[in-house]
């Protein structure tokens, strides 16, 4: 198949297909195009070790120029796609070019969360997304200053842990009753709670923030954050403001082309959109799910590399149906929080071990049926995960219960 296919997007998912489709023989030109004038790279360290310093930013990139080359791939960096032109099969770029296609791969990811409250345009308020994101958040790790985060999910709360061991006093905002409540059981959000205490990290849950206060100056364009001031009244001072609210599908360039979208770009199983020659993959894409009977949308690097394979092959006319268990993780001080599966539906919960001795698991349970693991620090238990939820398990509860009978064999 001689057809030049375009990538919009430069992440996780756009290198694996880049690699896949390489790899089963396509020789016609890949073009991708990407909006940061980095090469791809891992977005994991960047809350932990890249915001740390401990990890220099070539140790971030997935594979060096000199592969690329190697590979016959024209990454065009810097500028982002503008529109798709479906009918002319052209996508225009912000430099003013444009590119003609083929076959099409939107991979463009997702964005944060905007925080929609007074102050929030204010000089100290940041997001993280970016490697550029990072490196301006860093600026700010001055030892003793106060840092506020809103929101206590994954990013919040490893944020949070950096920010501690750099030597910052930090609070954590969060507007649910109990941290990555959206994620994870109860006992996990209190065991996650307990630990940052224990770090010295304060956390306020059940709390909103109402507006960013500025500390004061003439010109609107540089007034910096000084306090968030919550729905109650009170005021929390802030050197300065991460947001952490979570994040939505960057899925506008395909909204505006007419492709159909909710939250994601809307493909099947095939990872192909409406339009036969456009496919989609990564945090940008809706796709339904055969073994959990529902449509989904994953932030997660595994699905971005296993979305990205599977798309790739489906444009060479390798029909592969993607129906991966997704996976992931979160790395908060020693501990490794790794989630097999989706909790969604759940009837029954069962926790496996003492949360006190630090490696504990909980197991979800759907008509019998093992749908979830949430471990941490307990490999075993995550990796028996990975085999016993595609096989569709079914434990005996009494023995999940019990962590001394390993989960492979309940």
């Amino acid at each position: 198949m001689y057809e030049p296919i375009a990538i919009i997007g430069a992440g996780q998912a756009a290198a694996q297909a880049i690699e896949t489709l390489r790899k089963r023989g396509h020789r016609a030109p890949i073009t991708v195009i990407g909006d940061e004038n980095l090469l791809p790279y891992q977005r994991p360290p960047l809350s932990k070790k890249y915001l740390a310093g401990t990890m220099q930013c070539d140790r971030l990139l997935i594979r060096h120029a000199a592969h690329y080359e190697q590979l016959g791939v024209e990454l065009r960096l810097g500028f982002a796609a503008t529109r798709i032109d479906r009918a002319a099969q052209r996508i225009q770029i912000a430099d003013g070019s444009h590119l003609d296609y083929l076959r099409l791969l939107i991979a463009t990811g997702s964005r944060p969360r905007l925080l929609p409250v007074p102050g929030a345009e204010l000089v100290g308020v940041h997001y993280l997304r970016t490697a550029a994101d990072v490196d301006a958040l860093r600026t700010e790790f001055v030892p003793g200053r106060h840092g506020v985060v809103i929101g206590g999910g994954y990013i919040g709360l490893e944020v949070a842990g950096t920010c501690r061991e750099a030597g910052l006093d930090v609070t954590v905002v969060e507007a649910a009753e109990r941290v990555m409540s959206r994620v994870v059981a109860p006992e996990v959000s209190e065991f996650y709670e307990a630990e940052h205490r224990r770090h010295g990290v304060k956390i306020l849950c059940g709390a909103g923030v109402a507006e960013l206060v500025p500390r004061g100056g003439s010109n609107p364009g540089t007034q910096r954050v000084a306090a968030a001031r919550l729905t109650d009244g009170s005021e929390i001072a802030a050197d300065f403001v991460l947001v952490a609210i979570g994040v939505e599908a960057s899925d506008a360039l395909a909204r505006d082309a007419g492709l159909p979208c909710d939250d994601g770009i809307l493909v099947d199983e095939y990872c192909r959109t409406a339009d036969p020659a456009i496919w989609a993959a990564g945090d940008c894409a809706r796709q339904p799910s055969v073994h959990f009977g529902m449509a989904v949308r994953l932030e997660s690097v595994d699905n971005a590399f296993e979305q990205g394979a599977s798309a790739a092959l489906n444009m060479l006319g390798l029909t592969t149906v993607h129906d991966k268990v997704p996976w992931f993780w979160s790395d908060q001080y020693d501990l490794k929080m790794v989630i097999v599966g989706l909790s969604a539906g759940y009837d029954r919960r069962v926790l496996r071990g003492n949360p006190a001795g630090r490696a504990f698991s909980v197991c979800y349970l759907k008509g019998g049926e093992l749908i979830a693991v949430e471990s941490i620090n307990h490999n075993k238990d995550q990796m028996a995960a990975r085999k016993l939820i595609p096989a569709r398990a079914r434990p005996d509860p009494v023995k999940l219960a019990d962590d001394t009978v390993a989960l492979k064999d309940c």
